[in-house]
């Protein structure tokens, strides 16, 4: 009989120079296991260690699965690969997680929950186990960044210990090697729409006796440059939205005569830059649309509901026609201002006037061009998805 089919948990741990501790954090696992009848596992993927931590590993009766590729990602993704159970329950072997209270990650796993994360705030953060700037200004911040970009209850998006369907993690193809793989996990199960869930967990101060491998602001940025570029809603979408209709509305108003609000007075000046407004956040939005795109062409993201009600509008052909009027709509308008110059006898041009006109009928060639540009792009990235694909099947 297949191993697997006989093991329902894998408790992995990653390490990488964990001596004095990880043999605590077997022994707990292991306790846990013979204390809840629960068939199971403990597998350590160890990554690179030089100071005797597989060895010590394996005395104390884990399975230990070597990962030369560096980097806590890499470390949990081999793990993952190389785990027997159904499902897994993942925490770091410096004895910051207590591996003998499971009960919660094992029902909720039980009850159909795909991805369960535990939660340090609501369990219980012992003094000096995190760090101050963690504790209240970099786990609070990217938690609820983490909670608005991708919907998901989650109250702790970073803590280490969560259990998932090994099944149902293997299938969303995690790839980062680093730190950021916490933040891949929740936002690629998100995406996927896995069932996720929550329950308290605690943190203790960890027992290893040196730094943590944890650097703060970089690690900080690289999660948080994950979720933007997870997320084009708000990378792109939305700040594109809010400069395109914010610079339109400057723009008509402008368009009209200069405006007042108290003692600040706008005009043609202040009606380029709501132009550029306008230029920019088209930019932005053709950027999330070629994003998602993107995604939906590689299977990273399931067609959003959107799409798949606006197929008949979504071609080449449609987009070049939608680009084409608006280049038109622009051309003409500055036709007609070159033959009201020419009604003059070409003479000397008054700047306010002129400008007036001149500037949202050059906007509207520029975002004209956009779509097409952007249409055309969108077009050639199915095409070659579509060649690979082909390439790939007949390989």
């Amino acid at each position: 009989m297949n191993p697997a089919e006989t093991i329902e948990l894998t408790i992995l741990m990653p390490c990488l120079n964990e001596a004095r501790t990880v043999s605590r954090c077997i022994a707990q696992a292991q306790g846990y296991l013979d204390r809840s009848g629960v068939s199971g596992e403990v597998l350590v993927a160890d990554n690179g260690s030089t100071d005797g931590s597989r060895d010590l590993a394996t005395r104390a009766g884990a399975r230990v699965v070597e990962v030369p590729e560096r980097g806590y990602g890499a470390a949990i993704t081999a793990g993952i690969a190389a785990a027997r159970g159904r499902f897994v329950i993942m925490g770091d072997a410096d004895e910051s997680y207590d591996f003998s209270h499971l009960d919660d990650f094992v029902g909720s796993l039980r009850q159909g929950v795909d991805l369960v994360m535990g939660n340090r705030f609501r369990g219980g953060i012992a003094p000096g186990a995190m760090p101050f700037l963690h504790k209240y200004l970099g786990n609070p911040v990217l938690s609820f960044v983490g909670r608005l970009f991708f919907r998901v209850p989650i109250g702790d998006f970073h803590c280490g210990l969560r259990g998932f369907s090994r099944e149902a993690i293997k299938g969303l193809g995690l790839i980062t090697p680093g730190m950021e793989f916490a933040s891949e996990m929740i936002a690629k199960a998100a995406l996927a729409g896995l069932r996720i869930g929550e329950v308290p967990t605690t943190l203790r101060p960890d027992g290893r006796g040196r730094p943590s491998h944890l650097r703060t602001w970089r690690d900080g940025w690289r999660h948080l440059r994950f979720l933007l570029l997870y997320c084009p809603r708000w990378l792109f979408l939305y700040p594109g939205l809010a400069l395109f209709l914010g610079g339109l509305a400057g723009t008509f108003v402008l368009q009209r005569g200069p405006f007042n609000i108290a003692s600040f007075g706008f005009d043609i000046h202040s009606m380029l830059f709501m132009a550029g407004a306008v230029i920019l956040g088209a930019q932005l939005v053709s950027l999330a649309l070629l994003t998602t795109w993107t995604a939906v062409l590689s299977g990273i993201v399931p067609e959003p509901p959107w799409l798949r009600r606006s197929k008949g509008l979504v071609s080449l052909e449609f987009g070049i026609i939608a680009s084409l009027t608006i280049i038109t709509l622009g051309f003409v308008w500055s036709l007609a201002l070159f033959f009201q110059w020419r009604g003059t006898g070409y003479g000397v041009l008054i700047p306010g006037q002129l400008m007036r006109e001149a500037i949202p009928a050059v906007a509207l060639m520029i975002v004209g061009a956009q779509g097409a540009a952007t249409s055309f792009f969108a077009a050639a990235l199915k095409a070659c998805w579509e060649s690979l694909g082909g390439a790939l099947r007949r390989g």
